[in-house]
């Protein structure tokens, strides 16, 4: 599994502690961690005993709170003190992390000057950060597995999480990683043994992790990072090597089990999750881990949320999509389509309140900017001049005139700040032997 997480700092040389603000005053509220009567692996705060039930990322934290979330997951210490204030004022906690340099980003392991300034730099922010009565655990290090080869990083990690302990006794430590290797999990219990608990970052996977992180010899207890629907590296793809992105009610209902059946199911060794991504970004397309639109509105999977962490029904719910087709074939289909082609779209959308929806059709170039790690991708250009006819759950529209992959995107949006999407992929294919249809083939054969 290598999917992977965002906020990559390349810039955090020790200049940077100039920059730093001043100590944060507070009242730390002492953090650990310990077993229960029952034999359960628990975070206690202040005492009483602490479920994460937490969301990955820093916007619309209002929400969140509402929604039932608990805490939120930063990935580096950027904008921290503000952060921590929001928290206070929410109710929240924050996970705070550590952005431990990458290899595959070009860091060095074996420059020690190097490694030194870097755990320079987290000593100075731990000090500034370790009293501030939102901070809940340090996260120390996030998928420094993905593409390395080098594992002096995890005694860099583990230089970390001691300094850690030394100077705030009040607070655990928690490295995470890309999925679960149980070799990477020896590795840590190995030459990190000051980290207190396992992150893990996992999707379509996270079936495997209860029995593997056991089988692997991890002796504490561990948080499940980040979260959400199947990875677009773990789906189906066309014969042009497009992945098939699942629905946004396809999704609510990946949440909900593997909610029930992963998280809350494994209440021995598991002390909550971090649900990927609470906002918005690119990767693959727009709306492949978002649980939120751009403009802020939420999708069906946060109905599911809402339930898992409150046990009560949602105010108002998202419309839900039942079934789409291009052309008469479904999402998944190989969907070939000749230049300037007539084509018609079809959607079956229900809403559960009866709320007015609105329907959004838009035919988008497939991305050429495919990253690793969560890595910043540009967006593509939505296609014009396609004569579209939108009429709510149909749409008619002729195929762009240009060969290459493309994606149909529908989104609804609902009356009370909801709203469903799904994409169908297709290419337009003037002639079966094009070279650029045939490399696209090419690349999917060697993915394979």
């Amino acid at each position: 599994m290598k999917r992977i997480s965002h906020h990559s700092r390349l810039s955090w040389l020790l200049a940077s502690l100039l920059f730093l603000p001043v100590l944060v005053s507070g009242q730390a509220i002492p953090v650990t961690v310990g077993m229960n009567s029952e034999g359960q692996w628990q975070l206690y705060r202040n005492g009483e005993p602490y479920y994460i039930n937490g969301v990955g990322g820093t916007d619309h934290l209002d929400l969140a709170a509402a929604c039932g979330a608990n805490s939120f997951r930063t990935w580096s210490p950027d904008d921290a003190g503000e952060l921590l204030d929001e928290a206070q004022r929410l109710g929240m906690t924050v996970m705070l992390g550590l952005w431990v340099q990458h290899e595959r980003h070009g860091f060095d392991y074996d420059n020690e000057s190097k490694v030194k300034a870097q755990l320079d730099y987290f000593t100075e922010v731990v000090k500034t950060y370790k009293d501030h009565p939102a901070l809940l655990l340090w996260g120390v290090g996030n998928e420094v597995d993905l593409f390395y080869s080098n594992t002096k990083v995890w005694n860099a990690i583990e230089d970390i999480a001691a300094m850690i302990h030394q100077i705030d006794p009040n607070h655990p430590t928690s490295t995470v990683t890309a999925g679960l290797d149980p070799a990477e999990v020896r590795l840590i219990m190995a030459n990190a043994p000051s980290i207190d608990i396992y992150g893990i970052n996992t999707y379509g996977d996270i079936g495997i992790v209860p029995d593997t992180i056991r089988s692997a010899g991890w002796q504490g207890p561990y948080i499940i990072s980040e979260w959400g629907p199947n990875g677009h590296w773990e789906v189906s793809k066309t014969k042009w090597n497009a992945p098939v992105e699942q629905s946004s009610s396809e999704k609510a209902a990946s949440y909900k089990a593997r909610y029930n059946n992963y998280i809350a199911g494994d209440r021995v060794k598991c002390v909550g999750s971090y649900v990927f991504l609470w906002g918005q970004k690119q990767e693959t397309t727009s709306t492949w881990y978002g649980l939120l639109s751009e403009d802020g509105r939420q999708s069906e999977a946060i109905d599911e949320l809402i339930r898992a962490w409150t046990g009560k029904e949602p105010a108002n719910r998202a419309p839900a999509i039942a079934s789409a087709s291009l052309n008469g074939q479904s999402k998944g289909a190989d969907i070939i389509l000749q230049p300037g082609q007539p084509c018609q779209a079809l959607a079956t959308v229900t809403d559960a309140d009866g709320d007015q929806m609105k329907f959004i059709w838009e035919v988008v170039s497939e991305s050429q900017d495919i990253k690793a790690g969560g890595d910043a991708e540009s967006r593509p250009p939505s296609v014009k001049g396609l004569g579209m006819r939108k009429d709510s759950q149909q749409v008619s529209f002729r195929a762009p005139q240009s060969e290459g992959a493309y994606r149909l995107f529908l989104y609804v949006y609902d009356a009370a700040n909801h709203y469903a999407y799904l994409n169908i992929p297709f290419y337009v294919l003037p002639d079966p032997s094009g070279e650029q249809y045939q490399k696209a083939i090419q690349l999917r054969e060697q993915s394979l």
